[in-house]
């Protein structure tokens, strides 16, 4: 049976405003079964730590250095300081004499910049050793997470061409062929974000272009529940995503999942239905103030300009053992003005939307 524009509409509504809860119950309902289909192991919560690895590098000593740099956050919660003195000697290993094979990854106009980077994370250890030492955990925490910044613009250089092709049949779609930063200033505060176009270059192609157009500019939260999710893109009117001024077209952007060990995304099926229970997704939905694509949970294809913070929270989605993962294109994440998150709600609104690094890097 055909329905009517309003029924359409409304069904839209409904699902987009009720499927990520129904995911969330199957996690909570489905309990021990659930995680024995679910990867194991200590997953990723710091989004600045996720889009580091998630960069597409092939060079095992920078990864070393940056491996024992990351550890360093599960001990400092144990107080493990043998265990942190121990990582941080082998970063200083590293850094110290496989200065050459990391280079070997860096083009040659980036050698330079490369060279200063490394000097410096060097200098980095050096304090956070001695930070370790007086078990000065403020100290370490911040040194590490300096060290760190400048390993992931380090790794940043190695990045020489885009590295796949999208489908054609996605080839219409604007498409985000590295890395951008967006600020948003809400009424609560500013925002952050950083969007991922090596793991999902259609879904953050299509929001860099949507900020570009000023689309979010004065724009209103829709749906905010605490400890869960942020929702925001509906525009005024009859439509619920975005119709292109050229096409007169809503314009659709389908499912993008990037797995872990592909070369390139999943298009238009979830992980769940490609039988992909235990792998796990590049960008993952275990981190506070995730950015993922909202879409009708019937309709793997049929996102367009709404979008979600996930307000991962861990006694709820712990980290890892998440049904969200796979079902939901996650383009990026929070990187500063996580706490505003918590604060905004319903009504709310985005007073502008601003791409602040990267915008040469969008194809439309």
């Amino acid at each position: 049976m055909q329905m009517g524009k309003n029924s359409i509409l409304r069904r839209w509504r409904h699902w987009l405003q009720t499927g990520v809860v129904a995911v969330l119950l199957l996690t909570l309902s489905a309990g021990i079964s659930a995680a024995t289909l679910l990867p194991s192991g200590n997953a990723i919560t710091d989004g600045q730590a996720i889009l580091r690895y998630a960069l597409p590098i092939d060079n095992k000593p920078v990864r070393d250095l940056q491996n024992s740099l990351e550890d360093i956050s599960n001990h400092l919660r144990g107080k493990q300081w043998s265990t942190i003195n121990s990582d941080v000697k082998k970063a200083a290993v590293v850094v110290k004499t496989q200065q050459a094979d990391i280079l070997k990854s860096v083009p040659e106009a980036k050698q330079a910049q490369a060279q200063t980077l490394i000097t410096e994370i060097q200098t980095n250890i050096e304090a956070l050793a001695l930070a370790t030492a007086a078990k000065d955990k403020p100290q370490v925490q911040a040194v590490r997470a300096e060290a760190l910044a400048k390993i992931g613009t380090l790794e940043a250089t190695m990045v020489t061409d885009f590295p796949y092709t999208v489908p054609s049949e996605y080839s219409n779609l604007p498409q985000l062929q590295g890395r951008a930063t967006i600020s948003l200033k809400t009424t609560k505060g500013d925002i952050n974000l950083t969007v991922d176009g090596y793991s999902a270059p259609v879904t953050a192609g299509n929001f860099v272009d949507l900020v570009n157009r000023g689309f979010y500019n004065d724009l209103a939260f829709t749906r905010a529940e605490n400890d869960y999710v942020l929702q925001i893109g509906d525009p005024p009117g009859a439509e619920v995503g975005f119709i292109d001024p050229k096409t007169k077209k809503y314009r659709a952007v389908p499912l993008e999942v990037m797995v872990k060990g592909d070369k390139e995304p999943m298009y238009g099926i979830t992980m769940e239905d490609a039988g992909r229970f235990r792998e796990e997704p590049v960008l993952p939905f275990s981190s506070y103030g995730a950015l993922a694509m909202a879409r009708p949970e019937n309709d793997p294809n049929g996102g367009s300009s709404q979008f979600f913070f996930f307000l991962f929270e861990p006694e709820l989605t712990p980290a890892g053992r998440n049904l969200l993962d796979g079902r939901y294109t996650v383009f990026g994440y929070v990187t500063s003005g996580q706490e505003v998150l918590g604060q905004l709600k319903a009504n709310d609104k985005i007073v502008s939307a601003k791409v602040i690094e990267g915008a040469d890097l969008l194809k439309v």
